[in-house]
């Protein structure tokens, strides 16, 4: 029997939902697309990329068959780049299976697709019964139920799998649980929660207790770390820029940048001439500061232009107006629109 807030929650967003173009189909390509690009992402900023995805790989085979590059390059700006390398690898599995898979766990090993992604898909796509738990539902819940579990530790994690689960619309589980996220997005806010017109209020037990933006209660903090960068745009009299593409296990893997020295504090101009050629130097930007989810980035932002173009430095050299046309982290779109 579906519940009383399950109804309500419906009833609700049947009146006020928002018109997005990923709930006008049930193609679970275009679905997990968008979901994708939602993890870290809000809806306002997300539509733009998702268009634009649909309109650059229309089918999962073409974002198969498409360069990495090139996808991160129409990812940029969006950051946490591991979501687009993950799309990338998973729609590469999914050309080869010949389809995309229709059952909770085989979504679930998609690379990049967590429980959340995988209900939503599961149930967006296919009409089965999982109940989606994101941030919004995470927080209209602890609210409602007046629960001070921390939602990131694993007893949290318990607790409101099992809750959203008893509270799940079998019947419409994709109505239920698209009614329940925007209910979070548009009503239950983090901030400003608009309990004067909230159709739960009544039986809201935060409301009652005054608890409402106390909830829901997180855990964990992790420690912001700060980074000092010093990049330098290394160009020639013949308009040609040096790049370099970023490897590892760090942040913007895969995508390009200008010849960068990363050192544990601010780094003398002098310290930073010995490891380059004779040139002329300029300073463009100093302290430019760059925030991230946990880390602070301090950068230095230099132009060192030579005559000719040196083959023995690491990198490729590619025409100034041919920059566009690589993915660059949106720290070094900044800097180049600020100080070029």
């Amino acid at each position: 029997m579906t519940s009383d807030f399950a109804i309500k929650i419906e009833q609700w967003y049947l009146q006020h939902k928002r018109n997005l173009p990923w709930r006008e189909t049930t193609d679970p390509y275009y679905i997990w697309l968008s979901e994708i690009i939602l993890q870290q992402t809000r809806v306002e900023q997300g539509r733009a990329y998702y268009e634009r995805f649909v309109r650059t790989f229309p089918t999962v085979q073409e974002l198969a068959s498409a360069s990495e590059e090139s996808v991160l390059l129409l990812w940029q700006g969006l950051g946490y780049y591991s979501r687009a390398r993950n799309l990338h690898k998973a729609a590469k599995q999914i050309a080869d299976l010949g389809r995309f898979p229709s059952d909770f766990k085989s979504i679930l090993s998609l690379p990049g697709v967590g429980p959340y992604t995988a209900a939503a898909i599961a149930s967006f796509a296919f009409g089965q019964p999982y109940a989606v738990l994101d941030g919004n539902v995470f927080r209209v819940l602890s609210r409602y139920f007046a629960i001070d579990t921390p939602i990131d530790s694993t007893e949290g994690k318990k607790e409101f799998t099992a809750l959203a689960g008893d509270l799940l619309d079998k019947k419409s589980p994709a109505l239920y649980n698209q009614a329940i996220m925007d209910f979070g997005a548009m009503v239950c806010k983090p901030v400003g929660a608009d309990c004067g017109v909230c159709p739960l209020c009544d039986g809201c037990l935060a409301y009652a207790q005054s608890q409402v933006q106390s909830l829901p209660v997180k855990g964990k903090k992790t420690e912001q770390r700060t980074r000092h960068f010093s990049y330098v745009y290394l160009c020639t009299d013949k308009e040609e820029v040096l790049l370099r593409r970023r490897t590892g296990n760090d942040i913007w893997c895969g995508l390009y940048e200008f010849p960068l020295v990363e050192s544990e504090a601010e780094l003398p101009l002098s310290a930073l001439q010995q490891r380059f050629p004779q040139g002329r130097w300029t300073l463009l930007r100093k302290g430019f500061v760059h925030q991230l989810t946990h880390q602070r980035l301090v950068v230095n932002f230099y132009r060192l232009q030579l005559p000719l173009k040196d083959t023995s430095l690491p990198g490729i050299w590619v025409k100034e107006p041919e920059l566009q046309n690589y993915a660059m982290p949106q720290l070094l779109v900044k800097l180049t629109d600020l100080c070029l």
